[in-house]
């Protein structure tokens, strides 16, 4: 499970930067609200120790562009 983790972690920290971009776009804001639940969905699952949700929302974060 750590790597998962680990994983998750990266991609999360990826989508952060992103969500940087997106605020600085002044039509961003509809792409920044969904790169926000993306996190906060992982976040969450981390926390519980839900892996198949873990699952789910590394492949959410990783379609976020």
């Amino acid at each position: 499970m750590g790597n998962l983790i680990e994983g998750m972690q990266s991609q999360m920290n990826r989508c952060r930067e992103l969500l940087e971009q997106y605020e600085a776009i002044p039509t961003g804001f509809f792409g920044a609200g969904i790169i926000k639940q993306t996190i906060a969905a992982a976040e969450k699952s981390i926390a519980s120790g839900d892996v198949v949700e873990m699952l789910k929302c590394y492949k959410a974060l990783e379609k976020l562009e």
